[in-house]
């Protein structure tokens, strides 16, 4: 008896302070995108609301990030060197698990609202994302690879950082909008939302999930590449012979 009291009289304080947390409820503009011809990429507008206790805002200002991520999968680096004259292959490294889309936004810069140890738990911005690289690489050899791969995919409209683009209204309604590039690969997106107050991660919710998907010729295209590559690598080469026949037909009319 004694020994349940003592653990009720654990729970107490652990049950007041959960109750004590504010509640995020998320959304997205879009739970679907649809990639057709003609695809110039998409707006995806993240909004919701911190629902507090007792409907009461604290004191002070709290921050929030949102986080829309695409599916992980391993990806090979390689790095071209120009050896007499020629640019060839040298140096690669092996990433394990690399975002296909990773874009962050937040009320104001992240290194004013979060703590570098903070930064690194939740993977909050573009220098702290885990790729997990593999293989015996150099330290130094190693973060200028990791460098490489994230600057390449900033480049390409895929990783994005954008500071002080959502808009909190009354600490109580954000939201933020995030640009998706036509090149975005397809898959299930997780939209996560983080309410930050003292330099402190108080809620994380990633509950809300995008799917991106191709449809129509392009979804023919897809499935006839991953599912019967035999078939479709034949009608490749049907279609570039009849291509090649009638365009040499046409030239010998002429």
């Amino acid at each position: 008896m004694t020994r349940w009291l003592a653990f009720l009289l654990f729970l107490l304080p652990v049950a007041a302070a959960a109750q004590n947390v504010p509640k995020l409820v998320p959304d997205v503009s879009q739970r679907e995108i649809n990639i057709q011809s003609g695809f110039t990429g998409a707006e995806m507008l993240l909004f919701g609301a911190i629902i507090y206790p007792r409907g009461v805002a604290p004191e002070g200002q709290v921050d929030v990030a949102v986080v829309l991520r695409g599916p992980t999968s391993p990806v090979t680096l390689r790095e071209k060197q120009k050896i007499a004259g020629i640019w060839i292959n040298a140096d690669s490294t092996d990433f394990r698990s690399v975002p296909a889309y990773y874009a962050i936004a937040s009320s104001r810069p992240l290194d004013q609202i979060v703590s570098s140890k903070t930064a690194a738990i939740y993977e909050l911005g573009l220098d702290r994302l885990q790729l997990s690289p593999s293989g015996e690489v150099d330290a130094k050899e190693q973060r200028r690879f990791v460098d490489g791969l994230v600057d390449l995919n900033r480049r390409n409209g895929l990783f994005r950082q954008e500071a002080g683009t959502v808009e909190i209204t009354d600490q109580v309604l954000y939201r933020a909008r995030l640009n998706i590039p036509s090149s975005v690969p397809v898959g299930v997106y997780t939209a996560e939302t983080l309410l930050i107050r003292n330099g402190r991660v108080i809620v994380a919710d990633d509950n809300v999930e995008v799917r991106i998907r191709k449809t129509g010729f392009e979804q023919l295209v897809t499935i006839l590449a991953q599912d019967y590559a035999l078939f479709y690598g034949a009608m490749a080469v049907l279609v570039s012979l009849l291509l090649g026949w009638f365009a040499g037909f046409v030239f010998n009319r002429i």
